[in-house]
């Protein structure tokens, strides 16, 4: 992981990735998300993770604000860990894409959609997207990135590279 100082990194991929980069962070939060999953002993048994890295993970989670404690063993995501759902659809379609040989071995549904028919409730499909408020969705490689309001000036001044910044 990056550390805990962010002194050479101004960037919000920076930041989270030390909350949730660690390689069973996601893979606990995807279970607390589509799988329900709120005890420690069902965190455990479903990923086969250590106990003590589980504790370390949950109790870096509880500390962050991404899950709340309720009980000795259950957790349950907060808002902020909820809001995780679009970033790990948009890592299983790019894994279903990009890192898997068979097809994708689950796929993301509008549970309540008034579009679904009665024979198959919820069969709307969902994505994550890149969307344009103008165009509507645009392919990736048509997205570029504007200098934020956080931005200091002597940190970009000191960048080197190229990019299809807008700034």
């Amino acid at each position: 992981m990056l550390g805990k100082r962010y002194d050479t990194q101004v960037c919000s991929i920076a930041r989270s990735l030390e909350l949730v980069g660690e390689r069973w962070s996601l893979l606990i939060i995807r279970d607390a998300l589509f799988a329900r999953v709120s005890r420690f002993g069902d965190f455990q048994h479903n990923l086969g993770i250590a106990t003590n890295v589980l504790a370390s993970r949950l109790d870096a989670f509880v500390e962050s604000g991404i899950m709340e404690r309720s009980g000795a063993s259950d957790y349950a995501l907060t808002a902020k860990g909820r809001a995780l759902a679009v970033s790990l659809m948009a890592l299983t379609e790019w894994g279903d894409e990009w890192a898997s040989p068979i097809d994708p071995p689950i796929l993301y549904r509008h549970l309540d959609c008034p579009s679904a028919g009665a024979e198959d409730p919820g069969a709307s499909a969902v994505s994550a997207v890149a969307e344009c408020a103008s165009c509507g969705r645009v392919p990736a490689d048509e997205v570029g990135v504007r200098v934020g309001p956080g931005m200091p000036a002597e940190y970009l001044a000191a960048r080197r590279g190229g990019s299809r910044a807008g700034a």
